[in-house]
């Protein structure tokens, strides 16, 4: 059962208002894992304002237009390091052309209007986990992504707006109203998620929980590290069970250890997201969308991509925040096609990589994942009403409701967070290890394929240009990770 919610004021951040004058927010990464109570009249004093300080994880997020803010900053021994965020926006990937308190089942049919639409569901069996469960009510999800539309007619009967926040800023406004999703792609995640089993549109694969859109990406989908580290500290202030992450945080697609300013910024991301791990938030993302090997990194040709790109040279000490980050659930994504050997084809866009990629799940496919069921082979999800001029292939639900199809790693991990909400509705609040072994030790295992189908070997890493290669075994490879997430083996712990 979801634990209950803590002050945001007394836990997490002290929130200073910053005067609107002052232009580039800064990450300020203290030496030890906590923030010295001077830590405001330094930043003062340096000709800053603090934003919000997160002291759990020694953070300090500050605004300043000062050329000599840094510098000022860095003379004090006790902190690592100062970084400005401007230019290190990462922008949502398109994709290419044994617990306490465990809570009665309850069951939910998939006849909504539109569930025909969902191969995806069928896929990973949630049709037959909602005939034992649709989740609890008590387990609490967040999507951390663009927002979500609360007022969707599939999603508002299950927005927790008390728990909903914007974080774009780097300091919490919490409430539903302020996290709206202006964007569009958090709305469709959110709906995968938990779209309600209410007679309209789809229905997502644990439609009895609740959950609170986190917004940390902006309307042009640019995420922030300010906003990712808010996100992750109010996730674990207010008990969170599950977050979804289908992004890339900053500074870079790959943020190195040998760079200072990428290092302060990934130490402080990576704090933020151990924190909440600590507080038993079970932490799911998105590998992404480039057909990249990131257990083998060599290049980075696309960061910073709210800026110039700029080509670097890349290896292991070089990471994809949060889904590299120790303790996450990273997800791959496939279509709806059989491979040759077994399972379903990884989608030509997903990045994989051995001991990265957890588990797969549907995210689409276009181009080698159509089949009858899956007829554009994308993943059809929630939209909101105000933006679907913006979705190419929409489609209206005979109530006005309005839904989209999408493909994307973004797509797939949602999946996935459904998925551990309905462990966590099952099996009662577990650490986030336990979920991720319920989810893992279940997934139907897919072997690399014996054979691709024709042009499929003609998309190459994004970043280097080499081709996909799948290696390891059925039960641990490295496109399909532990396999695919079967929501049904998952609840009834059916390994």
């Amino acid at each position: 059962m979801r634990r209950a919610t803590v002050c945001i004021a007394a836990l997490v951040a002290a929130v200073v208002a910053a005067p609107a004058a002052f232009g580039s927010k800064y990450v300020i990464l203290y030496n030890a894992q906590a923030a010295p109570a001077d830590s405001t009249d330094a930043v003062q004093k340096a000709s800053g304002s603090v934003v919000a300080t997160y002291p759990q994880i020694g953070v300090v997020i500050a605004s300043s237009d000062s050329a000599s803010f840094r510098s000022a900053l860095l003379s004090d021994p006790r902190i690592q390091n100062v970084s400005s965020t401007a230019g290190f926006a990462t922008r949502l990937p398109t994709s290419q052309a044994t617990g306490a308190d465990a809570i009665p089942a309850t069951p939910v049919s998939d006849s909504d209007t539109l569930s025909g639409l969902q191969w995806d569901m069928a896929q990973i069996h949630a049709p037959d986990a909602h005939a034992i469960t649709g989740g609890s009510p008590s387990v609490l999800v967040g999507d951390i992504d663009t927002g979500l539309d609360y007022t969707h007619p599939d999603l508002a009967p299950n927005v927790d707006s008390a728990d909903s926040a914007n974080c774009v800023s780097g300091a919490p406004v919490p409430g539903a109203a302020a996290a709206m999703d202006d964007n569009g792609h958090g709305t469709h995640t959110a709906g995968t998620i938990a779209a309600a089993a209410n007679g309209i549109g789809i229905v997502g694969v644990a439609p009895n929980v609740h959950i609170a859109g986190i917004k940390a990406g902006n309307a042009d989908g640019f995420f922030f590290p300010e906003a990712v580290v808010c996100a992750f500290m109010w996730a674990g202030a207010h008990g969170f069970d599950v977050t979804n992450n289908s992004y890339f945080a900053d500074p870079y697609y790959f943020n190195c250890r040998n760079d200072a300013a990428q290092r302060a910024i990934w130490l402080a991301e990576s704090r933020a997201i151990r924190y909440a791990q600590t507080q038993g938030v079970s932490v799911v993302a998105a590998l992404g969308n480039f057909s990249d090997d990131l257990a083998h990194p060599t290049q980075d040709t696309q960061s910073p991509d709210d800026t110039t790109p700029v080509t670097r040279d890349v290896n292991n000490g070089c990471i994809v925040i949060p889904t590299e980050v120790p303790g996450v659930i990273g997800v791959s994504s496939d279509g709806n096609v059989q491979q040759d050997g077994g399972g379903f084809l990884k989608s030509f866009y997903s990045n994989y990589g051995l001991g990265v990629a957890d588990v797969v799940a549907p995210g689409g496919d276009s181009l080698f994942g159509r089949t009858a069921a899956a007829v554009n082979g994308r993943v059809l999800s929630t939209y909101p009403a105000a933006l679907i001029g913006t979705c190419t292939r929409k489609v209206i639900d005979p109530s006005g409701a309005t839904y989209c199809y999408l493909q994307g790693t973004s797509m797939a991990s949602p999946h996935v967070a459904g998925v551990a909400a309905l462990v966590a509705s099952v099996y009662g609040r577990l650490s986030p290890g336990a979920v991720a072994a319920f989810v893992q030790g279940t997934a139907d295992a897919q072997p690399c394929p014996l054979s691709l189908p024709p042009g499929y070997d003609g998309f190459v890493s994004v970043a280097n240009g080499a081709p996909q290669v799948c290696t390891g075994a059925a039960a641990m490879n490295s496109w399909y990770g532990h396999g695919q997430v079967n929501a049904l083996r998952a609840i009834t712990n059916a390994r």
